[in-house]
């Protein structure tokens, strides 16, 4: 089967409708473990068909873990909209992000015991054969997942990536290094296209 758009870390939807809407009828997997965010996907995307949701962790292992995120109803105290998108597997990566203006503290976390797949267990549920864009933005997870992918197994032409915390919350060095070496040794070409993101393309 051919997919448009895979997001692993879909957040709430919003920013990808864009993207979703330009699939011409092709189905889109939204990937997202954050109980909130889910309501919320279902929610901004109810008038879009074609849409799967996964409510699980991408992992390179299939196991049940404690995951990590901010609690709904502290999203408002903390006054930052992006707060509901950093839950992890690392209760720190998310405490890390604590600053003069985001004072988050244990109380905002919660915790949950949530399902993780490997991505190529997808791959076998939904017989993918094909992904125009892969969205990839999991908090410090991206490395993982990178590693783990079969680029020889599916055809993908387009991977947008976050790579800010490769190596470290806010530090990047040799697992981002070692991905790009994957990328280039089977014909992708890389662009860091922002601070926090790489844009790979198939060539």
């Amino acid at each position: 089967m051919k997919f448009g758009l895979v997001v692993l870390g879909a957040h709430i939807g919003v920013h990808i409708k864009d993207d979703i809407l330009k699939q011409n009828k092709k189905p889109s997997l939204l990937v997202e473990p954050v109980p909130h965010n889910i309501e919320e996907i279902k929610f901004n995307l109810k008038d879009i068909q074609n849409i799967i949701i996964e409510p699980i962790a991408i992992s390179n292992k299939n196991e049940t873990k404690k995951f990590y995120y901010v609690k709904h109803d502290s999203i408002g105290k903390l006054g930052k909209h992006w707060a509901s998108g950093i839950g992890s597997f690392d209760k720190s990566h998310i405490l890390n992000h604590r600053s003069k203006r985001f004072k988050i503290e244990d109380i905002d976390i919660e915790t949950v015991e949530i399902e993780c797949k490997k991505f190529n267990e997808l791959v076998k549920k939904y017989q993918i054969e094909e992904i125009d864009k892969m969205i990839i933005d999991i908090e410090g997870s991206e490395y993982d997942i990178l590693e783990d992918l079969d680029l020889n197994q599916i055809k993908i032409s387009e991977i947008l990536f976050e790579y800010k915390h490769f190596d470290g919350h806010f530090k990047t060095g040799k697992k981002l290094e070692k991905i790009l070496n994957k990328f280039e040794k089977n014909n992708y070409k890389t662009s860091k296209i922002d601070e926090e993101n790489i844009l790979a393309i198939k060539i």
